[in-house]
């Protein structure tokens, strides 16, 4: 078998595994997990990008000798670099309060036509937005998206992976290159945004191993992962973040879907990902860091029990850390003192609507139906959530694999290899041979 090394880093942690790949069989191994804390300095909310460093490059060490190396993370966070190639400081954490309040120049509308981008505070064209009159902004030479930055210390090449560069609201979605018009916009030097590049791509190499471009972001990656049998799906990569959409062939830029603020994404192969950032599991995360990290298994029992309330996620107010469970239950109309089973059903509750509210609106907008929605991510280990998705949605869930987003990352690096061929339909059918998927049919009540 052939084996790869898969750099995933998450919001709250980063890992490498290892996969290896050969006939009928896709196995992953983690060789390494390490905490991916922001650290505030100065009022400012930050990456701890070198700690992120270290832990990639001790995964690899652990990893041993893999075929190639592929990099994936989240979104719309950067690292400038001046003209020596050094870091100006560590990356700004999305989470951090510096773009608010920060407008642009150019319309919603006009904004949305170029890019097909749903309106977030904390897009990279925001971020910049709010930092070009900074003394690093000034004498900064490159902008490199946070796998790009490990990329480029691993193998000294610059570059901007497609999927990645297309959350930034500064690529044209028709186009799928930088667009000249929004550089200006911002007043940005066109020079500091690398050259665009695709997934299966040859970046470089690490001590005589390739580094190749995969989808760079997550979801990306995640999409890639999913196991579905043809296109009548929808997909719900469930973390940190819900990110709940289709895969389609081409943009969805109406107005319709402006004002209901669904993006459209560069996914692998020319696809777009056409979906809604939804809360997620966040809400949960910061709720359980509060109460001490109980056992979720046996608190998502005891919230089965529990009577339903439902509030709207998507509201910024849960989007800071800190204090979740006091704004959750305010939110519910709950009494301060509201057990965490009480709010823990509360949120799962909200999610599973949110979830419900985003597909039928991505098959009303896209004019595509599904048959089945697929959850991967860690979300698909939440037995509850599933089921009140399934319930809510009234189409069966498919849950796993949980580790999409790294099964995707290797299966495209295989593909870069020639250990596998052909599309996402031919990678799609490995993993429904290989992995394991559990389904959720709907209640009728």
């Amino acid at each position: 078998m052939t084996t790869f090394a898969a750099v995933d880093l998450g919001a709250s942690s980063g890992r490498v595994m290892a996969g290896r790949v050969g006939p009928g069989t896709v196995e992953l191994t983690e060789t390494h997990r390490f905490a991916n804390e922001p650290v505030r300095a100065g009022g400012t909310l930050h990456w701890d990008i070198l700690a992120l460093h270290r832990g990639v490059l001790e995964g690899l060490r652990r990893a041993g000798p893999v075929d190639s190396i592929g990099i994936d993370s989240w979104a719309v966070d950067y690292g400038l670099l001046d003209a020596a190639g050094a870091l100006l400081g560590n990356p700004v954490h999305y989470r951090d309060g510096r773009t608010e309040g920060v407008r642009l120049g150019i319309g919603d509308e006009k904004l949305y036509e170029i890019t097909g981008l749903q309106k977030l505070p904390f897009n990279t064209i925001y971020q910049l937005a709010a930092a070009r009159d900074t003394p690093q902004f000034e004498i900064a030479q490159r902008l490199l998206l946070i796998p790009d930055l490990l990329a480029y210390w691993l193998t000294g090449e610059t570059g901007a992976e497609y999927t990645n560069a297309s959350t930034t609201g500064l690529l044209d979605v028709r186009t799928r290159d930088w667009s000249a018009p929004l550089i200006a916009e911002l007043g940005l030097r066109p020079s500091l945004l690398p050259p665009i590049r695709r997934p299966g791509e040859v970046i470089g190499e690490h001590k005589g191993t390739k580094v190749v471009a995969v989808g760079s972001h997550d979801t990306a990656s995640a999409v890639v992962g999913v196991p579905a049998a043809g296109e009548h799906f929808a997909y719900i990569s469930c973390g940190t973040w819900s990110l709940v959409g289709l895969e389609l062939p081409a943009p969805v830029l109406s107005a319709e879907s402006r004002r209901a603020n669904f993006t459209n994404e560069g996914g692998v192969d020319g696809t777009i990902r056409y979906l809604r950032n939804v809360m997620g599991l966040w809400p949960l995360q910061e709720c359980m860091r509060e109460w001490g990290s109980p056992d979720i298994g046996e608190l998502l029992r005891q919230a089965s029990r529990e009577t339903p309330v439902v509030v709207d996620l998507d509201d910024p107010g849960f989007l800071p850390p800190g204090d979740m469970a006091q704004r959750v239950a305010k939110a519910a109309g709950l009494p301060p003192d509201a057990s965490p089973a009480k709010l823990t059903r509360c949120i799962v509750d909200s999610l599973a609507v949110a979830h419900k509210r985003a597909v039928e609106q991505a098959q009303e907008l896209s004019g595509r139906h599904v048959d089945a929605v697929h959850i991967v991510g860690g979300g698909a280990r939440n037995e509850l959530l599933c089921q009140l998705t399934a319930d809510a949605c009234g189409l069966p869930v498919l849950a796993g694999p949980v580790e999409a987003t790294a099964l995707g990352n290797v299966l495209v690096q295989a593909r870069a290899a020639g250990v596998i061929g052909g599309d996402l339909a031919a990678l799609r059918t490995v993993l429904r041979d290989t992995q394991r998927v559990v389904r959720y049919d709907p209640v009728r009540r």
